[in-house]
């Protein structure tokens, strides 16, 4: 009678197995949504719990038969043959559950890890268009136009690995057909919004080099005619000093 009932929970386990095969296993997920990606990332978190659950049982089974086994050693025999399938296909299951548990968890890490990037970005971009349009209807100084300059060209020195790391984590998760019609969407919107403010911070920044060069060059203009004026006013106040008519002087102090 217990040969009986070992065989018969012998066969409900590997019922189980075909089951939770079929159920965890043999699913057809697109992960169109990040509602259904991280659905299934659950889901398979459920399935390694109630798979590592059934280990207890399993061990229990084991157990079982070998003490049977060593009791009555031809029914015990034929269990133990039973036994060892049964064992095999539960270390399969578990294999292949553990692989997809970890693989769906690392794409699920994947798109948080993008989403982390794009928001890094987006807030960069976000300084950027700030800064452009400080550099709009600046006072006609120097100094303000030195430090409109300075100022957009500290957010233009911001590296290029976090789009880098954008490019390659949304070209993976594409790749694998996993939110690809979102992520596209995303990386669209984002690509086309850098490379508009990257275009028109860049035309400003030339600009605004144009715009100091030529204040530069007009100071040291002014600075230079400022001092032939005092130079001058200098000569015509020792002309009238010491009496010296208009006409012999130099035609220029004429």
């Amino acid at each position: 009678e217990k040969a009986v009932n070992l065989k018969k929970d012998l066969a409900e386990m590997q019922e189980w197995m075909t089951q939770a095969e079929e159920e965890y296993l043999e699913k057809d997920f697109e992960y169109k949504s990040p509602e259904e990606l991280e659905n299934a990332v659950e889901e398979m978190k459920r399935a390694k719990e109630d798979v590592l659950q059934k280990e207890v049982r399993v061990k229990i089974l084991k157990d079982n038969i070998k003490m049977l086994a060593a009791k009555v050693p031809s029914s015990g025999q034929d269990l133990a043959t039973e036994l060892n399938v049964v064992l095999e296909n539960y270390q399969l299951l578990c294999n292949r559950i553990w692989g997809k548990c970890h693989t769906l968890e690392e794409v699920w890490s994947c798109w948080i890890e993008l989403l982390q990037y794009l928001d890094l970005e987006t807030a960069w971009l976000n300084n950027l268009e700030e800064r452009v349009q400080m550099t709009e209807n600046l006072p006609d100084k120097l100094g303000a136009v030195n430090d409109a300059l300075e100022s957009l060209e500290s957010v233009l020195r911001h590296p290029a690995d976090n789009r880098t790391q954008i490019r390659e984590l949304g070209q993976t998760l594409i790749d694998g057909g996993i939110l690809d019609d979102i992520i596209s969407e995303k990386l669209e919107a984002f690509n086309a919004r850098y490379e508009e403010l990257s275009h028109l911070a860049v035309s400003r920044q030339i600009a605004l080099e144009q715009q100091l060069q030529t204040m530069r060059e007009t100071d040291h203009m002014l600075q230079v005619l400022q001092e032939n004026l005092v130079e001058l006013d200098r000569q015509l106040t020792s002309y009238l000093t010491d009496r010296v008519d208009a006409f012999q002087m130099p035609q220029e102090a004429q």
